[in-house]
C-alpha cells in the first residue's frame, strides 16, 4: 500500500490525479478516471456485530483442478522432509549477496526482512527462505488477499448495481415525486459513469424533479470514520472513506492552466460540485531562475471550512498546466453535492434538495445501472494499489454474506475462505482489505502458499493480470529491475513497511512465486533490494 492517484471533456486524467501522493510506489495511472490510487480509509475498528445469520461461503465457481493444500501443511520456514530441495536452493536463512548489499545501502537490518522464493506448484521445498513465518506488516500488498478472495467468492462477472426508482409518476418531462438512488457499493461509479447514468434518467423523459433527490447508502453499515486517522492527511484521496454510494472516489480534481496574459491560473475543477465556493483563478508567480518549485505550497491552500476551497497564494507561471486531486473537506457532503452539480450542467433541475436518506418499500423501479465487473476492477485496484476500491470489494463480501457490508462482516468471510483454500497456513490479519492499516500482519509464507493456491485456481488469469508489471505499467512501472516485462508483482509501501508479491518467469522458463517485506523505520528504502531479487530470482 502506498500513501501516495476517455471520455471528453468528462475524463479524469490519471497523471493528474497521482501528482503529489506519497509513496516510491504509488504512481497510478488509469485509463478510464480511476483517480485516486491509495484512496483508503484510516484505521477502521470493527463494525457492530448486528449482523443476520451469516450466508455460508460458496466459491462462485468451482475450483476445477486446483489442489487442496493439505489440512496438515506446516509453515514454510519447517517444510516437510517428502518435499525435495530444489537443485539451486539457497542456504537457510540466507539472502543473496546483491539483495544484502542493497538492504545494506538502504540501512534496512536483514531481521527486518522476510522473503520466500519458490516454484509456482509447491512441489519443492522453497528455494529461498528468510524468516518466513514471522507475521508483518505488507501494506498495500495484502489486497491480493482481498482481491483473490472476491474474484474466487463472488466470481470474476460479479456486477454492482446502482437502482433507481420513485414514489411519483412522470408527466412532461417532470418527476412529480421524490428521486432514490440506491448504492449497493459500486467501486467504479466515476464521473464519467455518473454522467451517463443521469443521461439515462434524461432519456426516461426526467428533465425537473419535482421533489428531493435520495442518496441512499444503507447496504454499508460503517462506523464514524475520520479520514485523518491515519496520517493525519484528510484531504488526500488515499485516506477516501469507502460508501455505498461511493461517487467519483470522494475526489475533486483542480486543474491549473496558466494564461499570462491575464496574469493568472484559470483553475478548471472536475467534477462539477455544487454548494461548493470554488476560485476560477489564482494570480501567476515569477519565481526565482524560472524554476517550477513546490507549486502546491506555493497556492496556499485553504481547505478545512466545508463551504468553500480558498488559496491564499498564486501558481508558478514556469510550472505549466498541472492538476491536484484533494478529497474535499465533508466526505459526507460530496456525494449530494456531485449528483446535484452534474445534474445541473446536464441541464437537469431539482425543485427540492439532493440529500442523504433511505428507499422506503413499496417505490416504482426506474432504471437499473450496472458497475463494470470485478475482473475490470481487480485490475484497477492492484495496478494502481487503490484504496478504497479495495474497501468496496471487502465491504461487499461482508454484505454477500450477511446482508449488509461491515468490515468484520468482510473479515469473517475472507477468513471462511482462507480457511478452505490455505488450511494450515496462519490467517491473515487484514483490517479493512486495502493494507493502509498499522495492525495488518501476513507471514511471507502464508501469502506464498496463497499465491501457489491462486496458480492451480480458475481465477489465476484475472489475479494475475491484475498485477502490474515490472518496468511496464502500475506501481511497477519505474521499477529498477532489469527483468523488464518478466513479472508480475504487487507493491506496496508504508512509512514503516516495504513489500512486493507475485510471480516471476526465469529466464529458463520457470516460474516463481515471489514474497519479499520490509518492517522498519527505513523499510521503503528496500526497494532497490527487491528490484536486485528480482534480477536475482529471473537468472535461477
Amino acid at each position: 500500500m502506498q500513501q501516495i492517484s476517455s471520455m471528453a471533456p468528462l475524463s479524469l486524467s490519471l497523471a493528474r490525479l497521482s501528482a503529489g501522493l506519497p509513496g516510491s510506489s504509488g504512481r497510478w495511472l488509469l485509463p478510464v478516471a480511476i483517480a485516486l490510487s491509495q484512496v483508503a480509509c484510516a484505521q477502521t475498528p470493527a463494525a457492530p456485530s448486528s449482523d443476520p445469520t451469516p450466508t455460508p461461503i460458496r466459491l462462485a465457481q468451482p475450483v476445477a483442478g486446483a489442489p487442496q493444500a493439505p489440512a496438515s501443511v506446516a509453515p514454510i520456514a519447517a517444510a516437510p522432509a517428502a518435499l525435495a530441495a530444489p537443485a539451486n536452493a539457497w542456504p537457510a536463512g540466507r539472502l543473496p549477496a546483491e539483495v544484502e548489499a542493497a538492504l545494506q545501502r538502504g540501512k534496512v537490518a536483514s531481521d527486518a526482512v522476510s522473503v520466500v522464493v519458490m516454484d509456482v506448484s509447491g512441489a519443492q521445498r522453497p528455494l529461498l527462505d528468510v524468516h518466513s513465518d514471522v507475521g508483518r506488516n505488507p501494506a498495500s500488498v495484502m489486497k491480493l488477499v482481498t482481491t483473490y478472495a472476491a474474484l474466487e467468492i463472488l466470481g470474476p462477472a460479479y456486477t454492482w448495481d446502482t437502482r433507481i426508482a420513485t414514489d411519483g409518476q412522470v408527466a412532461q418531462g417532470a418527476l412529480n415525486g421524490n428521486l432514490y438512488v440506491q448504492g449497493s457499493g459500486d467501486p467504479k461509479l466515476v464521473m464519467e459513469r455518473l454522467w451517463l447514468l443521469q443521461r439515462r434518467l434524461l432519456g426516461q423523459g426526467i428533465q425537473v424533479v419535482v421533489g428531493d433527490v435520495v442518496l441512499d447508502r444503507s447496504a454499508f453499515a460503517l462506523p464514524p470514520i475520520d479520514p485523518a486517522r491515519f496520517d493525519n492527511e484528510p484531504y488526500r484521496p488515499y485516506n477516501a472513506v469507502p460508501d455505498a454510494l461511493l461517487l467519483n472516489y470522494k475526489s475533486l480534481t483542480m486543474r491549473f492552466i496558466p494564461d499570462a496574459a491575464a496574469g493568472v491560473a484559470r483553475i478548471a475543477y472536475e467534477p462539477a460540485v455544487a454548494h461548493l465556493r470554488l476560485p476560477s483563478t489564482v494570480p501567476l508567480l515569477k519565481t526565482k531562475g524560472n524554476a517550477c518549485g513546490d507549486w502546491r505550497g506555493a497556492l496556499k491552500a485553504q481547505m478545512a471550512d466545508a463551504t468553500q476551497i480558498q488559496f491564499l497564494g498564486g501558481y508558478p507561471a514556469a510550472c505549466g498546466e498541472n492538476s491536484w486531486a484533494v478529497a474535499p473537506a465533508a466526505p459526507d457532503r460530496f456525494a449530494p453535492r456531485v449528483f446535484e452539480g452534474m445534474w445541473r450542467e446536464l441541464g437537469g433541475k431539482v425543485t427540492g434538495q439532493v440529500r442523504m436518506g433511505t428507499t422506503p418499500d413499496g417505490v416504482q423501479p426506474l432504471m437499473s445501472f450496472s458497475s463494470p465487473t470485478l475482473g475490470e476492477v481487480v485490475r484497477d485496484i492492484n495496478k494502481y494499489s487503490n484504496n478504497v476500491m479495495t474497501q468496496q470489494v471487502f465491504l461487499t463480501l461482508g454484505k454477500e454474506r450477511a446482508g449488509i457490508g461491515t468490515f468484520e462482516g468482510g473479515r469473517q468471510a475472507v477468513a471462511q475462505w482462507w480457511s478452505e483454500r490455505v488450511p494450515g497456513m496462519a490467517q491473515p490479519t487484514i483490517d479493512n482489505g486495502a493494507g493502509l492499516s498499522r495492525d495488518a500482519r501476513i507471514t511471507a509464507g502464508s501469502l506464498a502458499k496463497m499465491l501457489s493456491v491462486a496458480w492451480n485456481s480458475n481465477v489465476m488469469p484475472e489475479l494475475m493480470a491484475s498485477m502490474p508489471i515490472v518496468g511496464v505499467d502500475g506501481t511497477m512501472k519505474n521499477s529498477k529491475s532489469a527483468h523488464t516485462g518478466g513479472a508480475h508483482l504487487k507493491t506496496g509501501t508504508l512509512r514503516d513497511a516495504s513489500a512486493i508479491a507475485g510471480y516471476v518467469n526465469g529466464r529458463d522458463g520457470r516460474r516463481w512465486v515471489v514474497v519479499a517485506m520490509a518492517n522498519s523505520d527505513n523499510a521503503p528504502q528496500a526497494r532497490p533490494a527487491w528490484d536486485a531479487l528480482i534480477d536475482w530470482v529471473a537468472a535461477q
